[in-house]
């Protein structure tokens, strides 16, 4: 699928949060969501389709020489069709270009596409978070891409 990655904006926040809303248990808020738009600590991404479409995103925040991945989110209907990918592959990109030295994230441990996601993309398991979701109850895997 073609797809163009760009900046989140305030304009399509509310289909982010619709995506949002499909893809977790405990969404983020609107608020929550807006805090992530690009700022000096923030890359914020979404993929459109030709159309203009919000079909997934990406938020990361960085300190320093560190990133952290806040959410990654492809809306049902458009998965498995690379798109998760693209945006990893993307955000991968900036991070590279802002000299961080890893971005890591934390992923459910039963969610086993994501897992194959991000070690396709070069993310190796460091840790495990015990009960760290909710609704259900669950552990995460934190999985670290090195830069550097």
């Amino acid at each position: 699928m073609s797809v163009n990655i760009e900046d989140a904006r305030e304009e399509m926040l509310g289909q982010i949060e619709e995506i949002e809303k499909l893809c977790f248990s405990v969404p983020w808020t609107l608020e929550q969501l807006r805090s992530q738009l690009k700022d000096p600590q923030h890359e914020f991404i979404a993929a459109l389709d030709p159309e203009g479409r919000v079909l997934g995103y990406v938020g990361m925040m960085y300190v320093l020489d560190e990133g952290y991945i806040s959410n990654v989110a492809v809306a049902p209907a458009a998965r498995r069709q690379g798109i998760g990918q693209a945006l990893i592959r993307e955000l991968m990109e900036r991070a590279a270009a802002l000299k961080l030295a890893f971005v890591t994230l934390e992923v459910r441990c039963g969610n086993a596409a994501a897992i194959a996601l991000y070690e396709k993309q070069g993310f190796v398991p460091v840790g495990r978070r015990k009960n760290y979701y909710d609704f259900p109850r669950e552990d995460a895997i934190l999985m670290t891409y090195f830069l550097k």
